[in-house]
């Protein structure tokens, strides 16, 4: 959806229809605490709010590949001059968030502590490793019953590998064998050209990006030579989109049915393992005269559900849906430029035969494949007063439009995001993103306190708002208000 589309309801519908929102925006996160400008969306969601406050004045810190130290090359296999001893770090987080919908019906909503352990260490100068883990526990399951108990089994408990890879460094070639996240991309908070990772959206685009996105088993080569840079990746393992069961607090329900049909959703049905559904995907980007361009292909089993349909007429009439995943082809390029009182960036992917769900009760299976193509251009300005605004306005045109999909031919929106650092250790921001087609929006204020000693607390509002078959209209009774205590260590 957005950007992906994620095709049901909001799914399909608005720049949601597929992409255009960003998957995380919402949570954007602090930009005290980034350490990467992330991409727009495939499928739009919002994700962090991007660093600083100030322009990032070189190539690694600006367009970084990846949001930990893999950035650059030399962090990662030194420069060649000194022989590196081993070494080994652990580091990781632990959080805990409360959250409470007061929209009607009023409930809590999130009751989490997350715990995330990582190690990085070094075989040789060259041969280097990193692994890690995350356990999340949600305690909302166990003391309301507010959620079907096949939510509770999905969303109560859950243990995750992260990063688990061994880096390689020879001459000119890095290579990165292991689960990973591949980051293709350069837009603040929004997954465009982002169009490698899948996404955790069983809590929609709220969390922060490092907490949405899914690490892929992946075999990664990367050849460096001067300001050229070459990437290709396979992926024999594809992870897929998370989001959640019927009932969940920001599952994608589908259109509501004609009267007397009930809605029932099978299992979701992902692809088989084997050679014919694996991804697989080059990039390649190169710097001229303080221009960062890029440009890639990525051939994959979508990570994006859609919503496949079939009509039951029988004694119990209901609509039944099943989440299914097909191949699609996608075709992008990124541009950014820094101009010093501002940074420029522009990212563009063509995505050929991407399943969306049709309203068309004539059609045999509810959907039709699409081509679309999306553009978003932004602009950061570092303003005085430790303040920063960033203005991004995005595009999803369907080339061979569908009148029985919910999404217009051309579906447009914009985002704002404002921050202003009040103390040393206090700063709050409103992100805004809307639709300019549709009546469709979200607005997430909050603030920020840095505690000292790595911790951070931060807490606001996440309110939702349009038509109940737009991306956030959906979710017009899921207001709430939120805060979250970490520490870093």
């Amino acid at each position: 959806m957005t950007a992906e589309g994620r095709n049901v309801r909001g799914l399909v519908a608005l720049w949601t229809a597929g992409s255009c929102i960003a998957a995380g925006a919402a949570a954007a996160q602090p930009l005290s605490n980034a350490t990467t400008t992330e991409p727009f969306l495939a499928r739009p969601f919002l994700a962090q709010a991007a660093p600083a406050k100030e322009a990032p004045a070189s190539r690694d810190s600006l367009f970084g590949d990846d949001k930990d130290a893999s950035a650059s090359r030399d962090s990662l296999f030194g420069d060649g001059r000194t022989a590196a001893a081993p070494t080994r770090a652990w580091r990781g987080f632990v959080q805990g968030e409360l959250a409470y919908t007061y929209a009607s019906p009023a409930h809590w909503s999130n009751m989490l502590v997350r715990a995330e352990l990582d190690a990085t260490g070094a075989f040789s100068e060259n041969v280097k490793w990193k692994v890690g883990a995350r356990v999340d526990y949600d305690a909302v399951y166990d003391v309301t019953d507010f959620y079907p108990s096949d939510v509770r089994k999905d969303q109560r408990f859950n243990a995750f590998l992260r990063e688990n890879y061994i880096d390689i460094g020879a001459g000119d070639w890095d290579f990165r064998l292991g689960r990973q996240q591949v980051v293709w991309g350069e837009m603040v908070g929004l997954f465009f050209a982002d169009v490698v990772t899948a996404k955790d959206l069983r809590q929609f685009i709220l969390p922060d990006f490092e907490i949405l996105r899914i690490p892929q088993w992946t075999l990664r080569a990367e050849y460096t030579k001067g300001d050229a840079h070459a990437e290709l990746i396979w992926i024999p393992v594809p992870s897929y989109d998370e989001i959640g069961k019927p009932g969940a607090e920001f599952f994608p329900a589908a259109p509501a049915p004609p009267p007397g049909f009930a809605t029932v959703y099978d299992a979701e049905q992902t692809p088989e393992r084997d050679l014919s559904h694996t991804n697989y995907g080059a990039r390649f980007s190169y710097l001229k005269n303080g221009w960062d361009l890029s440009a890639f292909y990525y051939g994959s089993m979508d990570s994006q559900a859609a919503y496949f349909r079939r009509i039951d007429d029988g004694p119990e009439p209901a609509y039944i849906y099943q989440a299914r995943h097909e191949r699609i082809n996608q075709y992008g390029g990124t541009l950014a430029k820094d101009f010093g009182d501002f940074v420029l960036k522009a990212e563009t992917v063509y995505t050929h035969g991407r399943n969306f769900s049709t309203l068309n009760a004539d059609d045999d299976d509810g959907v039709v494949r699409q081509n679309t193509v999306d553009v978003v251009v932004g602009l950061d300005f570092a303003l005085p007063s430790e303040t920063r605004l960033n203005l991004q306005v995005f595009e999803r045109a369907f080339t061979n439009h569908d009148p029985g999909i919910i999404p217009g031919r051309h579906e447009t929106g914009y985002s704002v995001l404002l921050n202003h650092k009040f103390t040393d250790r206090l700063e709050g921001e409103v992100l805004w993103i809307s639709s300019f087609n549709r009546t469709d929006w979200m607005v997430r204020p909050r603030l920020i306190w840095s505690l000292g000693n790595n911790w951070r607390l931060q807490g606001g509002v996440d309110i939702f708002g349009g038509e109940p078959t737009g991306l956030f209209g959906q979710y017009d009774d899921r207001d709430r208000i939120h805060a979250e205590l970490r520490y870093d260590f």
